[in-house]
């Protein structure tokens, strides 16, 4: 039988190759029995998929669980919901544009997108009032979206009346059946929370990125994504709209309250990803398979390139994954953010990742230089250049900020490795 290309490439650990690579096979062995006893049997995921690699190489890939409702085992093939592990693909997108010359870091996003030329900074009101604004003090440019200092929010975070504005709009609710025109118009409306550049707080920034790299490709993110990235790196399970083809692979997802069993929120065959898209969101609108998504975290741990083909210049990747927040700082540093919690420091953010920058002030094993991001579904990657090692963690369970996987993940990767490899 043929091997899919798709699939993970093996079960469990594989000891003779995860000795090579520097870890200890006994102690990677023990992630597995991990995800099962603490998540997946006292049901706080349906199903768990991780997959460990070292130079491209994969010593792990597990997966448990029930991919569907109704027992249906995880396969190794099984497509998830990505949400924000959809930016880091747009972060690239973008970047390749820059590298043709189409753009800059320092262009006034305003050029490209018109309708946010007006728009000012929150000052007062609100709910039943009408906002009060003032003007920017300088214009929002491209590397704010980037990195998240535009003064756009998400309205998920329910942390003053912008954010209510958000929701009462609909901005980020899942994938909205409005044109990208349409979109913009809409997020328009809203003031920001800050002038551009001024602080940090997570946001639809990178929906917007998306609208940039439609005008000045003429092409739609959809087709964008297919034809330069997708395409190229041979991530043939990577799409907006799941095939008719392929919907018996996509996992159920679910949602989580503190002290609640989760309730199904999006049912694998008839989930609402099957509908035609009218926008392309590049904030969180992917779907994908960890097997693709290696692939992509490859490209960025060998600098841009693949098997190969190259997106990007191994220079522009580094840029893309130093701090470029503020006097270097770091996200405790800013209380606009869901993120700006004591648990962050030590962690900056560069153009579409977080970046470690103080493993020791994070409370984290890693090496600084780390570049990570999660999904609202509970998915997370991190990609460590220093020690050559990618992690893929797949679930379908909402929010991600309910559970403190990532961190646990780490702590278990960290102490496999016997040894460095070179």
């Amino acid at each position: 039988m043929a091997v899919r290309l798709n699939a993970l490439p093996m079960t469990g650990v594989d000891t003779l190759l995860a000795k090579e690579m520097g870890f200890d096979p006994a102690r990677l062995a023990q992630i597995t029995p991990f995800l099962r006893d603490r998540y997946v049997d006292p049901g706080l995921f349906p199903h768990a998929q991780i997959l460990v690699s070292r130079h491209g190489r994969t010593v792990l890939s597990e997966s448990i669980g029930a991919a569907r409702e109704d027992g249906t085992p995880l396969a190794g093939d099984a497509l998830f919901r990505l949400a924000s592990m959809t930016k880091p693909v747009t972060s690239v997108a973008f970047m390749m544009l820059v590298e043709q010359g189409l753009t800059t870091l320092d262009q006034p996003v305003q050029d490209v997108i018109p309708e946010l030329r007006d728009t000012g900074v929150y000052a007062d009101g609100g709910g039943d009032e009408p906002f009060v604004t003032t003007p920017a003090a300088g214009p929002m440019r491209m590397i704010d979206l980037l990195r998240h200092t535009s003064g756009l929010t998400y309205g998920l975070q329910h942390r003053g009346a912008v954010d209510q504005a958000y929701r009462t709009l609909g901005l980020d609710s899942f994938r909205p059946q409005w044109t990208s025109d349409q979109f913009m118009a809409v997020m328009a409306e809203p003031p920001l929370l800050f002038s551009p550049g001024a602080s940090w707080n997570y946001s639809m920034a990178t929906d917007v990125l998306g609208v940039v790299v439609e005008r000045l490709s003429g092409m739609s993110l959809e087709a964008f994504f297919a034809e330069r990235i997708f395409g190229p790196l041979g991530m043939a399970d990577s799409f907006f709209q799941l095939p008719d083809d392929r919907t018996d692979r996509l996992t159920d997802a679910w949602s989580a309250e503190p002290g609640k069993p989760p309730v199904l929120f999006d049912r694998g065959g008839k989930s609402r990803w099957r509908m035609p898209d009218r926008f392309y969101s590049g904030g969180a609108g992917l779907l994908s398979s960890a097997a693709d998504y290696h692939r992509f975290c490859r490209m960025l741990l060998c600098g841009g390139a693949l098997d190969g083909v190259r997106l990007l210049s191994s220079e522009t990747v580094a840029l893309m994954t130093a701090n470029h927040l503020s006097g270097g700082g770091d996200l405790s540093q800013f209380p606009h953010s869901v993120f700006g919690e004591p648990q962050n420091a030590g962690i900056g953010f560069g153009l579409g990742f977080a970046v470690t920058m103080d493993p020791a002030k994070a409370g984290l094993p890693g090496t600084p230089g780390e570049f990570y991001w999660d999904g609202l579904f509970s998915t997370s990657f991190f990609v460590d250049p220093v020690e050559h090692l990618i992690c893929i963690f797949m679930t379908q369970v909402m929010p991600s900020f309910a559970f403190s996987i990532r961190r646990e993940l780490k702590a278990l990767i960290y102490s496999a490795l016997s040894e460095t490899y070179l």
